[in-house]
């Protein structure tokens, strides 16, 4: 059994015992639970509902591992040729690592 449910703007695939890497979700706390409601697709045994624009009374509890991990370094880099003009900045994205412990539906 598996869903697909939107965090914080982005679409998951959430499955029983799997960890996910989300984009960071304010005032979370490790080892507190997590409910999200905004679920779009569940697949139950190959039954599959599609909601318009969400399925009712579906919803996925996950537990918060850690509220706050950096991700890679990602290195933007500008240069205008021949103008002397060179420009490098560094950006780490924060997330927010779960495990979702079960897919209600």
């Amino acid at each position: 059994m598996y869903a697909i449910v939107e965090i914080n703007g982005q679409q998951f695939k959430a499955e029983a015992e799997k960890k996910l890497f989300v984009h960071r979700i304010e005032g979370a706390e490790a080892g507190k639970t997590v409910e999200f409601e905004k679920v779009l697709l569940v697949d139950a045994d190959g039954k599959v509902k599609v909601g318009a624009p969400t399925v009712a009374g579906a919803k996925v509890v996950a537990e918060v591992v850690s509220p706050l991990v950096k991700g890679e370094k990602v290195l933007v880099f500008h240069k205008k040729r021949r103008k002397g003009m060179r420009k490098l900045n560094g950006h780490r994205q924060q997330f927010t690592e779960i495990l979702v412990k079960e897919v209600a539906c």
